[in-house]
Parts: C-alpha cells; structure tokens; sequence
C-alpha cells in the first residue's frame, strides 16, 4: 500500500456531482478524498491506498454496494460509512451485519456526513489503544462513561443505578469489556464461561447476549454497545455508554 496522510478516505460514489461535492467539502475540512465511480473500481484503490475511512454507496454499477461490502469485510481494517438512498431497511441492516459501521441517507447533507466521519474516526482511534477507554482500579473495576463493573464485588451500575444481573451475564460482560474493540467469539465465550468447545448449534450465548443488551439499555434500533460481528462473535464498543445513551 502506498502511504497517505491521515484522515484519508475512499468515497465509492457512481454520482459524480455528488461526488464532486462530497470530495470538495470534505477537502476543505482538511481530509485527503479519493474517488471511485463504481464497487470494482472502489476494490483496487482500497487494496493499495492507506485508508482511515471508506464512504460506500449502496447503489452501484458492476459491484453493487453490499457485494463491496462483503469483500471488504474479509481484510479491511478501517472505519466503513454506507451511503443510501433506499427506503428498505434491509439493505441498512445487511450492511450493517456485513461490517458497516454506520449510514447516512440521502440527500446528503454536508454537516451531517462530516460529524458521522468524525465521529467514526474517533472511535477507530479509540480502538488503536482501546484500554485508554476505560479506567483501571486495582484491577478489579471497569469503567467505560457511565457503565462500571466491578469484579470484586460482582456489582454492574449504569448511569448510577445498579443492574442485576445473573452470574454467567455477569461473567459474559465482563469478558467481552475486559477486550473492548475486540471480537470475542461464540467458542471463546463458551470456553471461558463453560469450559467447553462451541459446537456450533447452542444458542444459549446468543441468548444470553440478547439479555444482557436488554439489561444494559441496548435495545433501540440495531444495538449500538454490544454488537454481533456476523460469523465471528461479539463486540464490546467503548464509546457507547455516555449517560445521555
């Protein structure tokens, strides 16, 4: 890969006026923006550019959006913005699951698509030194804004008030907050918690999963601070427990 400077994009956007606006108002807020009009196009510049950040319109001639989207999941490392002009939720939710990390609709408006970049590369900085995140005491206390666990006493609080939680959901958040940023497997849960291998077919993780979201306030719209990595396991996301959540 050839070396940028951060805050580097690649929009893949067939539009090219929308893409003339997008690429000049961002280079004004000082980002490096390549463009490519169609998924394949967006393929090859991806592999030899150092990217931060990718803007991925879902409606695409040769490669659509999500075709693009699954094979980036299989090696791509940075943030992954979806751009749509569908009204099906859907393709939101595939995109989403396939690895996206969030989408704008459109039109576009310019403050809007600027403060969702930010805010992703934000969060992909975090996730360089995701421990920074979180507080430390006698290592026996996460903190994460307003979520804090605390091993020694088996205690969960959120924004000041204390969850109850089973034993194993407590042992589940504990696992996935001690590697924030980082995907926990289905096997790597079930070895922790059970000692056992995952055999594939068990859906008492997932369901546990599903109860501990509820508990923790993680249920409007697509989760937000426990998030399924489709095919690989769970993720804990670290700024996503601000009080006003």
């Amino acid at each position: 890969m050839t070396n940028e400077p951060f805050r580097t994009i690649l929009l893949i956007e067939d539009d090219l006026k929308l893409a003339e606006l997008i690429t000049s108002y961002l280079g004004q807020q000082g980002f490096v923006v390549h463009h490519a009009d169609d998924g394949q196009k967006g393929l090859e510049l991806a592999e030899i550019i150092q990217l931060q950040l990718i803007i991925l319109d879902l409606m695409l001639p040769n490669l659509d959006g999500l075709t693009v989207c699954r094979r980036l999941q299989t090696w791509y490392q940075g943030a992954l913005l979806i751009l749509t002009a569908s009204g099906d939720d859907m393709d939101q939710v595939a995109a989403l699951e396939m690895g996206a990390d969030d989408f704008v609709n459109k039109p576009i408006h310019p403050r809007v698509l600027l403060a969702r970049v930010r805010a992703l590369l934000r969060r992909d900085e975090k996730r360089a030194n995701p421990l920074s995140q979180a507080s430390t005491i006698n290592n026996d206390q996460l903190i994460f804004d307003s979520l804090k666990i605390n091993i020694g006493r088996r205690q969960v609080e959120l924004a000041g008030e204390l969850i109850k939680l089973t034993e194993t959901e407590f042992e589940l958040l504990w696992l996935l907050a001690s590697n924030p940023e980082k995907t926990v497997s289905r096997d790597e849960i079930s070895q922790s918690l059970r000692g056992i291998e995952y055999d594939g077919l068990d859906r008492s993780i997932d369901n546990k999963i599903v109860s501990l979201r509820k508990k923790l306030g993680d249920t409007n719209g697509l989760p937000r601070r426990i998030i399924t990595v489709r095919g690989k396991g769970y993720l804990f996301i670290t700024d996503q427990w601000q009080t006003n959540d």
